[in-house]
């Protein structure tokens, strides 16, 4: 009997489109996995067993089911986007126990393409921190429990990584998708501005956040991107040529100054240069002209959003840490509102994106923290954790430029490393060509060994 755990979403779509597999039987099987695993790794807030094997049968009964791009594919939705049927907790005591009558629009698209829904992945509260635990759950890394899965899509990224469905939808505000992927080896793009519907909470953190993909190749990393954008056609089903030759600047400086980046992680990052020079492209050694005051606009922008997010909430059910971080910035909602800080930013990095075509730099600073209630502690110490392991992804979010993280290398631990592709607005698909060349010259491991927990010293 053919096993469906571990195979690809475009394997799984093309075998359910040729009569190959059955939706159900597909579902079945990741359930059953789910059922297996998560106890350990702690994806998933809800899972949809009755409600997904119903789901399946619906797909196999349409009558368009030859032209899904996604036909039967198994997906989990992060748990701020609304699931018809399920709540949204947001990782929140104090947010509603109530279904949503709708789908959100990605969900509603992953739907229509053929995805099953079989569950909503644990975030941190109000999808804060770059560490996911709290009263719903703590998501776990698959290729060591003993550490975070990273935040805020945590719970979705270590829900690919286990094996437990092939891609799952997550979202962006300073790097929610991008952190977890890299602790998770996973591929991931948070797109640009405007390239797939946003509506991740009241204000999309003044624009910033973005809705994407996690997946464990690039191909599908692709595919997903084309559902969620609704730009899907026969063509994004035959590989694309390769991208012609690029300007490619790599940096190993840090955005946000004084935090260092660990050898692991440098190493990636020459790793990945080299590859791309083999590969034909024009790759230098080039820092872009960050401000000093890069530390103060994330933080001000960070705490802002989560200050919009916490409005009408009960404040006394929110974890001591989230109330602290909204307190702080509601200062700032006025300052950060205007985008004047964004706005600057783009402008002081344009040149440098003039001269080079892409950034590549190291993903994170050093592995993820230990997998602890850190939701119990206070608000100082989460915000350097986060800052010091994860100051690589938030210039990104406040350009709105589309960003990549993909696996590269090992850490110590044997736990993957990851690399960080930064573009120009509109260069999704260079930034997905370029990281295909990456996973042809550097193949990497897909799931975690699960049988294995490897859990060694820091990076």
């Amino acid at each position: 009997m053919t096993s469906w755990v571990g195979r690809t979403a475009a394997e799984i779509a093309a075998a359910v489109r040729e009569k190959q597999a059955t939706p159900r039987e597909v579902v079945a099987e990741h359930l059953a996995r789910i059922e297996r695993l998560d106890g350990r790794v702690g994806a998933f807030r809800v899972v949809r067993a009755e409600a997904a094997l119903a789901e399946a049968d619906e797909v196999a009964a349409r009558a368009d089911l030859a032209e899904l791009p996604l036909a039967g594919v198994p997906v989990a939705v992060k748990d701020n986007l609304a699931v018809r049927g399920e709540s949204k907790r947001i990782g929140s005591a104090a947010t509603p126990d109530t279904p949503a009558d709708d789908d959100h629009v990605t969900v509603a698209r992953l739907r229509a393409a053929g995805a099953v829904v079989v569950g909503l992945t644990n975030v941190p509260e109000l999808c804060v921190f770059g560490t996911t635990e709290g009263v719903h759950g703590t998501a776990r890394n698959p290729w060591d429990t003993s550490r975070t899965a990273g935040g805020s899509s945590g719970g979705s990224a270590a829900a690919v990584a286990a094996g437990m469905v092939p891609i799952a939808l997550g979202n962006d505000g300073m790097g929610s998708l991008r952190i977890p992927a890299a602790n998770c080896g996973l591929v991931t793009i948070k797109p640009g501005t405007g390239v797939v519907p946003a509506g991740v909470s009241d204000g999309d953190w003044f624009g910033m956040s973005e809705n994407g993909p996690l997946a464990t190749t690039v191909e599908d990393a692709r595919l997903m991107l084309s559902v969620l954008a609704d730009t899907y056609t026969d063509a994004d089903a035959v590989r694309p040529d390769a991208p012609g030759t690029h300007r490619i600047a790599v940096s190993l400086r840090s955005p946000i100054a004084g935090v260092a980046i660990s050898k692991p992680y440098a190493t990636a990052a020459r790793e990945a240069a080299g590859l791309l020079m083999k590969a034909g492209h024009q790759v230098r050694r080039a820092d872009p002209p960050y401000p000093m005051s890069l530390g103060v606009t994330t933080l001000t922008h960070w705490t802002a959003g989560t200050a919009e997010d916490a409005r009408g909430l009960d404040l006394r059910q929110l974890a001591r840490r989230t109330r602290v971080h909204a307190a702080v910035g509601k200062r700032f909602v006025g300052r950060v509102r205007g985008g004047e800080s964004r706005e600057e930013l783009r402008r002081r990095l344009e040149p440098f994106f003039a001269e080079y075509d892409v950034l590549l730099t190291p993903a994170l600073a050093r592995r993820s923290p230990r997998s602890e209630p850190w939701h119990e502690r206070g608000w100082l110490r989460n915000v350097m954790a986060n800052t010091n392991y994860s100051p690589m992804t938030p210039p990104w979010n406040l350009t709105g430029w589309p960003a990549m993280s993909v696996p590269c290398g090992t850490l110590p631990s044997g736990a993957p490393s990851a690399v960080q592709l930064v573009g120009r607005p509109g260069s999704e698909a260079e930034l997905l060509g370029l990281a295909e060349q990456i996973e042809k010259l550097r193949p990497w491991r897909r799931t975690a060994p699960l049988d294995q927990d490897p859990s060694g010293q820091d990076a």
